[in-house]
């Protein structure tokens, strides 16, 4: 079976239950404060996860792409990938676990023809706060799969979330088919309080993924993901290393598709470290080669591939070239025993590759002393640190609903003071602070960032009531006027989140009532990010 055979079988399949069927969201979450990346379906999800109603309705499908860094040292083994797809469908305070689970049965045992005898569950154990899944393995059972093939595991395999502190969490059961894991049914029946305490949830959820990679490796009797359609011609050999250098490319393409550019923070960074460590990695290998190889496997399924295609291989050959140059300077360097952070900040060599290095020769590397020595010069941003590589979502709380509605209003004031032209190239927001990138070439005056502050606070003063409309897609548009980014990927009907005459925008949520909630705007960094590229941090006081 090919990769488009399972993706048109999963999606035409929760179609016939009742499901919608709604767009890939993009890798680089538009609305999520504290991931780099998309690393599963439920992410662009998560407002209507805590309730916000979606526009496509309670049963919804989709086939996301993701990137994980996380598992990074993992990639080349038989199942780690870092980026792959997620075939999921959710129920927004539908159904429950019998459906759930009776369906993804069904789809595995009827429309892919795995033999029952072949898969095998786990679900949640228990413990003093939360009873035993007792329903979901009986529910298995009237399915078939025998006793001994239930297994109940801890907090640690079978319980999901919550997203912070507190929020909606609840157990799961996974399924494995010949003991590798391919399926994971999450049952949101609780909301984490802040002491600690687990209260039923008022809407349940079902949030489901079954990995595309690893399910078709399965159904075609195949080793390692590597051997599936979806890396066709992309390895040089089997080996490990040929196998690192086709996953980070392909990380990489997708990557760039979304017009992230190499870079010392945030997703740059993990850009930079992905390419570079293909390079590392290639030997002989023609990386635009093989780039305009992944192009062409997945050009139909993700248009912005061949879109974005001079792009893409006109950054990674830059790239390739600006590492050769530091790998020369930095090897003779490293051969000389310099210390790891004068090879960082004199040299460019990337901390993570002279650990590689090290670790290779025998070499043992004080990371903690690293990470010292940087925050203390503050060369670069933390995201140097291996932590970044890791994903998790922080809650939806009040503070961080505020900064929401704040950006949107930010956004509007910097069209009205600077000029329409003014496109979102990226937002990030915690309960802290909100940070907004957007295009511009120069650095913005005293004066211009006086005048953006006061015309948010004005809008906060005038009590401005935030309304969300569901609208059809080109009715949307015209209340809308101008976007920056591809519409495409929104289905039929969407979100507007209109705040009076001043502001609307496609969003997701949440947000507060009133601008009235907000308190005082201030900006408290404006700098550069890269070429044409500005940063404005803000708070609320």
């Amino acid at each position: 079976m090919t990769s488009n055979e399972i993706r048109k079988k999963y999606l035409e399949f929760f179609e016939s239950k009742g499901h919608k069927i709604i767009p890939s969201a993009s890798l680089i979450p538009e609305n999520d404060p504290t991931v780099l990346f998309t690393t599963a379906g439920m992410h662009p999800l998560v407002p209507f996860l805590l309730g916000e109603k979606h526009p496509a309705g309670q049963r919804l499908t989709n086939i996301q792409k993701c990137i994980r860094t996380g598992d990074i040292d993992e990639v080349g083994d038989d199942t780690h990938l870092t980026f792959f797809e997620m075939l999921g469908n959710w129920s927004l305070g539908d159904y429950w676990k019998k459906e759930s689970i009776t369906w993804s049965f069904e789809f595995l045992t009827q429309e892919l023809k795995i033999d029952l005898e072949r898969i095998s569950v786990t679900c949640f154990a228990g413990d003093e706060t939360v009873p035993r899944d007792n329903e979901s393995a009986e529910i298995w059972k009237s399915l078939g799969i025998s006793e001994e093939k239930i297994k109940f595991l801890g907090r640690e395999d079978n319980w999901w979330g919550p997203a912070g502190e507190t929020g909606p969490c609840g157990p799961d059961t996974e399924i494995f088919v010949d003991g590798v894991e391919i399926w994971n049914n999450v049952f949101m029946e609780y909301n984490k309080t802040k002491d600690g305490a687990y209260e039923p949830l008022v809407q349940k959820n079902v949030d489901t993924g079954m990995g595309l990679e690893r399910t078709l490796m399965i159904l075609n009797g195949q080793k390692n993901v590597f051997e599936t359609d979806l890396f066709e011609g992309l390895l040089k050999d089997n080996s490990r290393e040929s196998k690192i250098v086709a996953d980070h490319i392909k990380a990489a393409v997708f990557i760039l598709s979304e017009g992230i550019e190499p870079s010392n923070t945030g997703a740059g960074y993990v850009l930079r470290r992905l390419i570079r460590r293909a390079v590392r990695y290639s030997k002989d290998l023609d990386l635009t080669k093989l780039a305009e190889k992944i192009i062409e496997i997945y050009k139909d399924i993700y248009p912005e591939l061949l879109k974005n295609k001079e792009k893409i291989l006109d950054e990674l050959k830059k790239e390739k070239e600006k590492f050769e140059k530091t790998l020369e300077s930095g090897m003779k360097e490293f051969e000389k025993g310099t210390d790891p952070f004068v090879l960082f900040t004199s040299y460019g060599f990337p901390f993570e590759l002279t650990k590689e290095l090290a670790k290779e020769k025998g070499i043992e590397i004080d990371e903690n002393k690293f990470n010292e020595e940087l925050k203390k010069h503050q060369e670069l941003s933390r995201t140097a640190s291996s932590g970044m590589f890791k994903g998790g979502l922080s809650d939806s709380g009040e503070e961080t609903k505020k900064l929401h509605t704040a950006t949107h209003l930010l956004r509007r004031a910097l069209e009205v003071i600077l000029g329409e032209s003014i496109m979102q190239k990226g937002s990030n927001i915690t309960a802290e602070r909100l940070r907004f990138d957007f295009n511009w070439s120069e650095k913005i005056s005293e004066e211009q960032l006086k005048k953006v502050e006061d015309l948010v606070n004005e809008k906060i003063k005038e009590e401005i009531p935030v309304e969300m409309l569901e609208l059809p897609k080109e009715e949307a548009l015209k209340v809308v006027g101008t976007l920056s980014f591809d519409l495409s990927k929104y289905g039929d009907v969407v979100k507007v989140y209109k705040i009076g005459d001043f502001s609307a925008e496609f969003c997701g949520g949440p947000h507060v009532t009133n601008t009235s909630e907000l308190g005082k705007f201030k900006i408290i960094k404006e700098e550069a990010v890269s070429a044409g590229v500005r940063r404005i941090k803000a708070i609320l006081e």
